[in-house]
């Protein structure tokens, strides 16, 4: 029998690192994080730990939870019946969340959605999908400038025990040798070549094309991660760690938002970086504004999302109220378009986020034929870069991240991608650096050394 969830205020605090440390090392702890945004979408900050129970997607489609109702073998089914076991009586509230599924959808979880067959190996061992099943939270709101516990009695007292402990000890990050990435510069050319005759062949009109660069590490990856969100404060961050693995996420862009049925996707495509000036960064950001082929990678992207968004959303419903509009963050300036949509009746948030996964920002145009060449061209999968970082609420309710600006450890390294979409009209030496461009904050602040 269900128990009634209260809402307890608690002090606010402007990040949610206090709250978290001493959570940090528990089973199934996760940090959604607003990153002290810049920019639109970051409000609210979602952790939690010691849910109820754990699945994960393995490297070949099979799910595995530690839940005492067995689940189904499909991912996507799995995953909706995990979160039909919540049983809980919530209040009236306009936070976020109120118990639910939260945790991770690697871009390689794709494929239990779409016929995606290449050449491309596993490198990081983590799982495809990674969810747990929380039935309270701590949620911050950085709009009101109000923190609250979400939970039962039960749950209310056990949190509260374990926020009034010391927090781990943090032991210092230090990456042990350059990052290195797996191809040269010789190679991404190849690579990009490669694209460009599919693109001339009719195949596709854009690719997203990603490098990877990995070192290893030793130390704490929270002391990572604290540093990447000090170099990069972005409004979809997010970190989880168990056992050797963890997720450290920093990304700007959102991938689909639900609430009331009402959907919304924000797909960035179009990129410069901050000036060191006034002067430099309005002319950078002026320059990306009157790029015609920034715009028009915007837009077939924008496209491609109007055709995922009406798989799920009712006819007629789905819309573009910005297209192209300018948004700048503290390393880089975007162009950020706004999908929206209706969420049909017969339809539940999982349902839009298997449709329209992976986001088609960091996958090209047509999607599938798009993931094909990226599986046939990157030496290695993706992993959870490129995937998403989010939460689905018992209610209906979901936000999601794009992962970009991610980092993923496994096994003692820590690997870093950075990529962007290739057109037509598309330069090989402008969008080699601009890879390098999306991360070299990132590699700055976890190493003085940065891949050449």
């Amino acid at each position: 029998m269900s128990s009634p969830m209260e809402i307890t205020p608690l002090p606010y605090r402007q990040d949610p690192l206090g709250y978290f440390a001493p959570l940090r090392e528990r089973r199934g702890a996760v940090l959604l994080d607003s990153g002290r945004p810049q920019g639109p979408g970051g409000r609210y900050d979602i952790m939690s730990a010691e849910p109820l129970a754990l699945m994960s997607v393995s490297p070949t489609g099979e799910v595995s939870s530690d839940s005492d109702t067995p689940l189904p073998r499909d991912p996507v089914a799995a995953q909706k019946a995990l979160l039909s076991q919540l049983d809980v009586e919530t209040p009236e509230s306009h936070l976020p969340f109120l118990g639910g599924l939260i945790g991770y959808w690697s871009y390689d979880f794709g494929r239990c959605l779409e016929p995606i067959h290449g050449k491309a190996t596993d490198a990081v061992e983590l799982p495809w999908s990674r969810v747990g099943l929380y039935d309270w939270a701590i949620i911050q709101d950085h709009v009101r400038g109000e923190s609250f516990l979400v939970a039962d009695k039960k749950r209310r007292a056990q949190v509260e025990a374990w926020l009034a402990i010391a927090p781990p000890t943090i032991t210092p990050f230090t990456i042990t040798a350059p990052f290195a990435g797996e191809q040269d510069r010789k190679g991404y050319g190849e690579r990009f070549r490669a694209v460009q005759h599919y693109i001339h062949a009719g195949d596709c009109y854009q690719i997203n094309l990603a490098q990877r660069f990995s070192a290893p590490y030793q130390g704490d990856l929270w002391q990572a991660y604290l540093n990447l969100r000090e170099a990069t404060p972005t409004p979809f961050a997010g970190y989880m760690a168990w056992d050797d693995k963890a997720v450290l996420s920093l990304s700007p862009e959102r991938f689909l938002q639900c609430h009331q049925g009402r959907v919304e996707a924000r797909p960035i495509k179009g990129t410069r970086p901050r000036g060191e000036t006034a002067e430099q960064d309005a002319a950078l950001a002026n320059e990306l504004k009157a790029s015609a082929k920034d715009r028009a990678e915007n837009v077939m992207i924008v496209d491609l999302l109007r055709n995922d968004l009406g798989r799920s959303c009712a006819p007629g419903s789905v819309k573009v109220p910005q297209l192209c509009g300018l948004e700048s963050y503290a390393n880089v300036h975007h162009l950020v378009s706004v999908v929206e949509g209706r969420l049909a009746n017969d339809q539940t948030p999982l349902d839009i986020l298997a449709a329209a996964f992976p986001g088609g920002s960091i996958t090209g145009a047509p999607k599938i034929r798009a993931m094909q060449i990226i599986d046939e061209l990157e030496p290695s999968r993706r992993s959870v870069y490129c995937g998403s970082l989010g939460y689905i609420d018992h209610r209906g309710h979901m936000d999601t991240s794009i992962a970009i600006r991610t980092a993923v450890a496994s096994a003692g390294q820590l690997h870093l991608w950075g990529g962007g979409g290739l057109v037509a009209d598309s330069e090989e030496s402008a969008e080699f650096a601009e890879t390098l461009d999306k991360i070299r904050h990132l590699l700055t602040a976890l190493s003085d050394i940065a891949p050449q």
